[in-house]
């Protein structure tokens, strides 16, 4: 019998495995594919709308996904090897009664639904964190973003950072945090909650009501054009998040059906578990991003612009 590839890919796999060790960076990742390839795409589609209110909204999301990108790759390496040191080795860094308290019933504490949330809080939070900062800096670019757009100007970051420093001291650290009662008893309750995209959902609310702020501030974007900006974020914001949490409940029966699938073809596997994680950090990712970035555009964009003119 064959077998569908995308149960055996190893490509997949191993995006799979980046989602679990690095959800924060794996969502940067596909927001920056998204923004640059797809979204300027559908605001560019938008009909009877204004030409320079569609080229703002394109700065906007270009913008906005490059420094979400560049400032996720700066924080989430150095968490995500923490974090994964503890993984390797939770005897070295955490105490006893927390691995017995976080496999919560499991055979082993990587297994652990209440410790995968534990984690993941640590790396799918990095997000919120720079969800404030991000949008700041996304509104001092969108001026450049829209001269580089105007000029149909591209430029490639090749250059990567360069991480030191000790990851044992911040594995300590995150381990402290795991080895607190109240913080495993809170994993504990919640082990079973869509946390992924409560997650997301109020990391995109703070980071737009953050640059809406900021663009009010703002004295290098035309005034005329601030109202459209702001509305176009607001609307894109609020119909993504809702749109969102309906397309992932209607999904939950069949992504549950693939899990099982794909638990049953890769049986074998000594990273099952850690697929598994990735499968349900990146469902809401690749919803939100896919209505986000393809639907929404569209519809915040005319909106914005209609609201905006009749203001």
């Amino acid at each position: 019998m064959k077998v569908n590839p995308i149960y055996t890919s190893n490509i997949i796999k191993k995006g799979l495995e980046f989602a679990a060790d690095n959800s924060a960076l794996f969502a940067a990742g596909t927001t920056l594919v998204l923004s640059t390839a797809i979204r300027p795409l559908s605001i560019l589609a938008t009909p009877n709308t204004d030409k320079e209110n569609k080229k703002i909204a394109c700065a906007k999301s270009i913008s906005s996904s490059a420094i979400g990108y560049l400032l996720m790759l700066a924080v989430s390496r150095p968490f995500a090897k923490s974090i994964k040191a503890i993984n390797q080795n939770p005897q070295k860094f955490l105490k006893q009664e927390t691995i017995k308290n976080l496999k919560d019933g499991s055979r082993t504490l990587a297994k652990s639904k209440a410790y995968m949330l534990a984690t993941q809080i640590f790396k799918l939070g990095l997000g919120f964190i720079i969800a404030a900062p991000k949008a700041v800096i996304t509104a001092l670019g969108v001026p450049v973003a829209m001269k580089l757009f105007k000029n149909k100007e591209t430029q490639n970051h090749t250059g990567q950072p360069t991480f030191t420093g000790r990851n044992q001291t911040l594995s300590r650290g995150i381990a402290k945090i795991l080895d607190n009662p109240k913080y495993q008893e809170f994993a504990k309750r919640f082990k079973d909650s869509n946390f992924p995209m409560h997650i997301i959902a109020g990391t995109d609310a703070l980071a737009t009501a953050t640059f809406v702020s900021q663009t009010q501030k703002s004295t290098k974007i035309p005034n005329e054009r601030k109202k459209p900006l702001i509305h176009n974020a607001i609307i894109s914001t609020g119909l993504s998040i809702g749109t969102s949490y309906v397309v992932d409940k209607l999904l939950n029966k069949p992504t549950e059906k693939f899990i099982q699938k794909f638990k049953e073809i890769n049986k074998g596997s000594a990273k099952l578990s850690k697929y598994v994680e990735g499968i349900r950090i990146a469902k809401p990712i690749l919803i939100m991003g896919g209505i986000y970035y393809t639907i929404i555009p569209v519809i915040s964009t005319f909106l914005a612009d209609r609201t905006a003119k009749n203001n």
